[in-house]
């Protein structure tokens, strides 16, 4: 204290104190034992890279959007045009192949009708197109047309129900193609003439004339199609039986498939030719029965007499005999000359040959 007081007194101020020693820096690991918490985490902060940046939602849409859109608005008219396109082939191979199966036409069929059902036209609607109608009619005409081959009359009736609404359609929405329409109409008069119904055979009739492209009556008897089934039913009301045979012979048909009915009206005609000849006289030669019933031997007027009940003795045909009274006697004069007609073209025709 004493020595401090003595400088002070001989300097007039006081000594500064030396400097602090500085202390050393702890080792590094010293540190990290000291502090690992906070060591730790500034390390893994460090090597964590930062998140992108979230997508923009306007981004998203411009990406995904359009795409389905673009789909939406592409896809059905390609998958509609393709099926367009199907079912023209189809239809070639129909129409190019007349003589096939009807097991394999069927098939056919059955994809058009497919292809008509994914393109919503089976049946006539505003907003089918003019040229899809025409496939849709063209269809169950070819429909139609290998029934009738196949001898299957429910099919082709079918078919024909399913064109009348095509039929209908004004000109100016479809245009017809008279030529298939005539030809499916002609048949469709032929098979109800077959099976003996009149009335709608003359309901039918009258339709046409109201048809678009229909015209009058002398058009449509005119028509090589529907003249030939008005012309057949005339006759048969008439009792011209051997104008109905000569007209059934194959260079008076319009085509092979009114042929089909051919000898369906043959049998009509022998059965009222029959049972004109029953009311007319009371015995035929067999070889005037042969001629009469355009049969091509007397072996098939034996099985014709027996089918019928009829006594076949001595070379002749003994028929039934029925009571007589004042309408018999008109329908035997009725029946007598029915029966002299058939005969006289009979006998022209064993001139002929």
């Amino acid at each position: 204290m004493g020595s401090c007081l003595s400088n002070f007194c001989s300097t007039g101020s006081v000594a500064a104190p030396a400097p602090a020693r500085p202390v050393p820096a702890a080792p590094a690991q010293a540190q990290a034992r000291t502090s690992p918490t906070v060591s730790l985490q500034a390390a893994d902060l460090l090597s964590i890279p930062e998140p992108p940046p979230p997508p923009s939602p306007i981004l998203i849409h411009q990406h995904h959007q359009p795409k389905s859109d673009d789909n939406d608005d592409a896809e059905p008219p390609i998958r509609s045009t393709m099926a367009e396109r199907a079912l023209s082939q189809v239809l070639g191979q129909l129409k190019h192949s007349p003589s096939m199966s009807y097991a394999d036409a069927n098939t056919l069929l059955s994809k058009a009708k497919l292809a008509l059902l994914h393109l919503k036209a089976l049946t006539p609607s505003p907003d089918v197109s003019s040229g899809l109608l025409a496939l849709a009619r063209e269809t169950y005409e070819q429909g139609a047309l290998f029934a009738i081959r196949a001898r299957n009359p429910d099919a082709f009736t079918r078919y024909v129900q399913q064109l009348q609404p095509f039929y209908e359609l004004p000109s100016s929405r479809l245009q017809p193609n008279l030529a298939e329409r005539n030809r499916v109409t002609g048949l469709s008069l032929l098979l109800l003439l077959t099976q003996g119904r009149y009335a709608e055979f003359h309901s039918e009739l009258e339709s046409l004339a109201n048809r678009d492209g229909g015209g009058n009556v002398g058009d449509v008897e005119g028509d090589k199609y529907l003249g030939y089934p008005i012309r057949l039913e005339r006759w048969l009301m008439e009792g011209s039986y051997d104008r109905v045979w000569k007209a059934m012979k194959s260079s008076e048909v319009p085509c092979d498939e009114y042929g089909v009915f051919s000898e369906i009206l043959k049998n009509q005609i022998r059965s009222e030719i029959a049972s004109s000849s029953e009311k007319a006289y009371p015995s035929l030669p067999i070889s005037s029965t042969k001629s009469l019933l355009f049969l091509d031997s007397e072996g098939d007027v034996i099985k014709f007499a027996q089918h019928r009940g009829w006594v076949v003795r001595d070379g002749h045909i003994y028929f039934p005999q029925a009571s007589d009274d004042e309408d018999g006697e008109q329908g035997k004069d009725m029946s007598q000359m029915v029966i002299e007609n058939t005969l006289g073209y009979a006998r022209e025709l064993e001139t002929i040959v």
